[in-house]
């Protein structure tokens, strides 16, 4: 197959719903601080581990073999209440030079027992070998702070701003210049708890600052990216299904220069084109310079697929659990996260 089958654009519409954020962020910012996300870095509390090139021993199967990847520390690799799922990268947001070495990783919690934990963010900088987790949270209007309880199955940054899926709903909006550093004692609760903010340990919070609601009701959203070789660049979403003789779609919405995805007047984006996805299980999409990349998987025993539609389709073993798509433009590379616990890594491939 040369090309994706297109199909009608109309369930494909977003509504911006950001109503209510802008006053709960307002009252978080009289209470905490803003920090820049280079301070986040700066003081990235865990060690990445860089395994080199080619995979040895770690691949199993694949071809080719990564160019490049990176594993979790042991915590983070064994957790079983923590499972990665989104992964974008400084390059779709547009960064070039030093800062473009930073890829963020979306992890959705699933507790054995007690209270779910929400969505996290880990911010990594291959070039420092370091890393930080940032939890995402919605600001009420007097102040506090309450989990995101979503899948998250993936993200796409474009500019200052991470636009994270919310499978049956649409998307969630996270600005970079909207992180703040919570002044609790690392306590295991959230809120404002005697007059200090706690975040399950974390020192760093992220609250929503915009929606975009599917108005159909009908598209799911289960992985995101960015293509920046469309004119204007686009923002890619796209469904996972796992049905016997069903497939998902995969569309492209108009991003605006600021960062947003590029509504009219009206407050709706209406994507520019959609595509029938040509298998089940595709946890990830990804369009660059007239190809797409998509990512299959075939559970937590066999390898997934790298299926690449384009002039030269192909359709390569990739690595057990391959999550959402990203490129590093500027290395020729293809990105993705697995899943699974024991066998977590962050890698790339040659385009």
């Amino acid at each position: 197959m040369s090309q994706l089958k297109a199909v009608p654009t109309e369930p494909f519409g977003l509504r911006r719903d950001g109503g209510g954020l802008a006053a709960g962020i307002a009252a978080l910012g009289k209470e905490l601080e803003r920090v820049p996300l280079a301070d986040v870095l700066a003081r990235a509390n865990r060690v990445l581990a860089r395994k080199g090139r080619n995979g040895a021993g770690a691949f199993t199967g694949m071809t080719p073999k990564p160019a490049d990847w990176y594993c979790f520390d042991n915590d983070d690799n064994a957790v079983r209440e923590w499972y990665p799922q989104g992964l974008t990268s400084a390059s779709d947001a547009g960064i070039a030079g030093g800062g473009a070495s930073v890829l963020v990783v979306s992890w959705y919690h699933t507790p054995s027992s007690g209270a779910e934990r929400g969505v996290r963010l880990t911010f990594l900088d291959t070039a420092t070998l370091r890393y930080r987790h940032v939890l995402l949270v919605r600001a009420t209007a007097d102040g506090d702070i309450t989990p995101i309880n979503i899948h998250a199955g993936g993200v796409a940054w474009y500019g200052d701003l991470l636009h994270v899926a919310d499978t049956s709903r649409g998307l969630r909006v996270f600005d970079l210049r909207e992180i703040f550093e919570v002044d609790g004692k690392g306590a295991p609760t959230i809120g404002r708890k005697g007059g200090a903010y706690e975040a399950f340990g974390y020192r760093y919070v992220m609250p929503q600052t915009d929606a975009w609601t599917s108005t159909s009701g009908t598209v799911r959203f289960s992985f995101a990216a960015v293509d920046r070789s469309t004119a204007p660049d686009t923002l890619i979403s796209g469904e996972y299904v796992d049905e016997a003789g069903v497939t998902g779609r995969v569309a492209r919405w108009p991003l605006a220069a600021g960062g947003s995805l590029n509504a009219p007047a009206g407050g709706v984006v209406q994507a520019v084109d959609a595509y029938a996805l040509p298998a089940r299980k595709i946890q990830g999409a990804l369009s660059h310079n007239g190809t797409w990349y998509l990512s299959q998987s075939a559970g937590a025993a066999g390898n997934g697929t790298l299926i690449v539609v384009g002039d030269r389709p192909a359709r390569r073993s990739y690595a057990v659990g391959p999550e959402d798509l990203t490129c590093v433009r500027d290395r020729g590379t293809l990105w993705t996260v697995s899943e699974f616990a024991g066998r977590r890594a962050v890698f790339g491939v040659p385009l």
